[in-house]
């Protein structure tokens, strides 16, 4: 049944958030816990350090595969449907990497369970943006990017608490629970007034003309561009910084699972903030501004964070970086939903984002061999200049219109 024959009540600014910030904070919990867990399952798997690595390479390979696939399907079908679609394939093959017997089949459920996630961040960024009025588009999408960082919260302060008591395989059995939100969403929503307005327009339009607007013309291509770059630099970072810190806190500090898990939760308060406080100053003022900010800014800390020695300073120092490092995607989802219009915005949020997030899945791979074979403050130099492209990116391929309801015909 299309979508806008759907007889429920259109969505409202707070369903949809609710059912946006769920399923985002439900996957940031999963992917924390995968960097917490990855020395218990290697002891028991018999894994090797680059296979550990590839578990959250291949979730976020997935992660790219979810987002070619589910967005332009969205674009089609509507935001909700596809949204507990993901959320449920996401929370399907997340248990079932509890029963795990071996890497590669450990590898495939890991796999899958990316595939959902790679729908769910670009699917709610575009139910925000239609649910919500065009000038508070900012702050709505960067409460979403917040909901990832109350997951990560939760995360980093029960998996202390219950990994020695139900280990790694029931941790993962804890990613069953969005499949219960899922339900919970799908029965009580509709589709944005506004997508049910436009989805007539084009209903049989191609998944592969949808990605072909994305590089329509020179301008268009210019921004897509300009977008992924930023994408790809924020969730390298990410990655690289947050899968391995516990490890390299634990080996070279003899920090116990307990205080990373309060590293990790002290850093995670300062990105929450600094997601926050992005979404409220692009409101008010020039996004492209407020990135370039933040940019410099995450070049700064980075070569500040990467001379410190002392366990206490690097904890408190970890928020400010956060702050910078992380802040950023609460402007990505009101770039991208002012960049594209309504029939390609969940096509664009999730292709580009999730590319993105793909080249940010080699961060745990290129920060670990550059920690094991050179040094821990070797691989923050290398992040703090590789933010020097997002500055490139800022000020020669992102538009620097905003708040605009069909901005794709007039980039440039």
């Amino acid at each position: 049944m299309p979508a806008q024959r759907s007889q429920k009540a259109h969505a409202t600014p707070a369903k949809a958030m609710i059912a946006s910030v769920t399923g985002y904070a439900m996957d940031g919990f999963d992917l924390l816990i995968l960097g917490f867990m990855l020395p218990a399952i290697a002891i028991e798997l018999g894994l090797t350090s680059s296979q550990s690595g590839s578990l959250v390479t291949w979730t976020l390979i997935g992660a790219v595969l979810g987002g070619v696939i589910f967005g332009p399907i969205s674009d089609r079908y509507g935001r909700i449907r596809v949204l507990t679609f993901t959320i449920l394939m996401f929370s399907l093959f997340t248990g079932l990497c509890a029963v795990a017997q071996g890497y590669w089949d450990l590898l495939a459920y890991r796999t899958l369970a990316g595939v959902g996630l790679g729908g769910e961040f670009g699917i709610g960024m575009a139910l925000i943006a239609e649910a919500w009025p065009a000038e508070k588009r900012n702050r709505a999408s960067a409460y979403v990017g917040m909901g990832w960082q109350l997951g990560v919260l939760l995360a980093a302060f029960l998996t202390p608490l219950l990994l020695g008591v139900i280990g790694w395989r029931g941790m993962f059995l804890v990613g069953l629970l969005p499949a219960l939100a899922s339900f919970l969403i799908r029965s009580t929503m509709g589709e944005p007034e506004e997508f049910v307005k436009h989805a007539a327009q084009a209903p049989n339009e191609s998944r592969l003309s949808r990605i072909k607007l994305l590089f329509k013309d020179r301008p268009t291509t210019k921004a897509s561009i300009g977008i992924l770059i930023l994408c790809s630099v924020q969730n390298f970072g990410y990655y690289g910084l947050m899968i391995w810190m516990p490890t390299y806190l634990s080996k070279n500090f003899g920090f116990s699972l307990t205080k990373s898990g309060l590293w990790t939760a002290v850093t995670v308060v300062g990105m929450t903030f600094g997601i926050w406080l992005f979404g409220m100053l692009a409101d008010r003022f020039p996004r492209w501004r407020i990135f370039l900010i933040y940019q410099v800014g995450a070049v700064v800390m980075v070569v500040c964070y990467a001379q410190l020695t002392d366990p206490t300073a690097m904890l408190f120092a970890g928020a400010i970086m956060g702050m910078f490092v992380n802040g950023m995607i609460g402007g990505y989802g009101g770039l991208i939903s002012d960049t594209y219009p309504v029939n390609v915005r969940a096509t664009a949020q999730n292709i580009l984002f999730n590319i993105g997030r793909g080249v940010g899945g080699f961060g745990p791979l290129v920060i670990g061999m550059l920690v094991s074979q050179v040094s821990f403050t070797a691989a923050l130099t290398l992040l703090a200049a590789i933010y020097l492209l997002d500055i490139y990116a800022t000020l020669f391929l992102l538009p620097k219109s905003q708040g605009k309801e069909d901005a794709l015909g007039a980039i440039g």
